[in-house]
């Protein structure tokens, strides 16, 4: 692949491809797992080495194939995963990381993130995370599916504003980020990883979408996989078990949108006007 993938940057300087690999799903079934980890390697092998995963997912599968396609190259990849909100409270964050550590057969996760806001004191799991910081277990910390108020708390937090990244259900059929999260987050020069970036597949089947696709002579994956790239500091982390959708996605990188086709893209599928509810999957 000869077109460099854009990036994106982390308050303390560490930059990021800006398409990277999900693994929502992965590590469900024994009789996948072999492809799983090879269209994972076939992205690392690429330039897409930011691999995100769970706790969640799969209880524990998806870190199980995650870090079968990384040992022996860990060094090359930027790793992230998630507590699960019911394990994060002080004690349980920290417990929850060691196991997710032993899954992934690493020393320490480049992004640890809270999957979403639970019943647990958000300021108790922030010192855990300042704790596992510490510890170099991990090397910084975020949130996920966390609103533009959520943000506003958990920046006052002692430490909050520690928070790295904010991972979010964003895709060109989901937009109401647009409104007022993803300006907050511009504004304090947080990286916002979008998930489901092809809305689980749906989007590859809107006609408008395809027929637009087609024109540009590209996929509909590519196309809308463009469209999140051409924005500042986000992230997208498409999943796929297969190494050709995988090549097909990084080829995305490739193309650079004109005015006039994000002006369609607008038309075809509008940014809000107005504060929208967060959308989660």
């Amino acid at each position: 692949m000869s077109q460099a993938l854009p990036t994106a940057t982390f308050s303390d300087g560490q930059a990021v491809p800006a398409l990277g690999l999900g693994t929502w799903h992965m590590g469900e079934r024994r009789s996948e797992r072999a492809a799983e980890v090879r269209a994972l390697q076939a992205g690392i092998e690429c330039g897409m080495t930011l691999v995100d995963t769970a706790e969640m997912y799969a209880n524990g599968g998806a870190e199980d194939v995650t870090g079968e396609a990384i040992s022996g190259r860990r060094d090359d990849v930027f790793l992230v995963s998630k507590v699960l909100p019911t394990n994060a409270s002080r004690h349980g964050t920290i417990a929850a990381c060691e196991v997710s550590l032993k899954r992934l057969g690493t020393d320490h996760i480049d992004l640890y993130l809270l999957h979403w806001p639970g019943r647990h004191p958000l300021r108790d799991t922030v010192e855990a995370f300042e704790e596992l910081r510490a510890s170099g277990k991990i090397a910084r910390w975020g949130v996920s599916n966390f609103d533009t108020l959520a943000m506003r708390q958990l920046s006052a937090l002692p430490q909050g504003a520690n928070c790295a990244a904010n991972q979010v259900l964003y895709n060109l059929d989901t937009r109401g980020i647009e409104f007022d999260l993803l300006p907050w987050m511009t504004d304090n020069a947080m990286p916002l990883m979008a998930y489901s970036p092809l809305d689980e597949g749906r989007l590859l089947r809107n006609p408008d979408l395809g027929r637009m696709a087609g024109q540009m002579g590209v996929s509909p994956a590519q196309l809308a996989l463009a469209f999140l790239l051409g924005r500042d500091n986000v992230i997208a982390i498409p999943k796929s078990s297969s190494p050709e959708r995988v090549a097909d996605n990084r080829a995305s990188a490739a193309i650079e949108l004109t005015e006039a086709q994000t002006a369609e893209l607008d038309r075809l599928f509008p940014p809000p006007r107005s504060r929208q509810p967060l959308q989660m999957i």
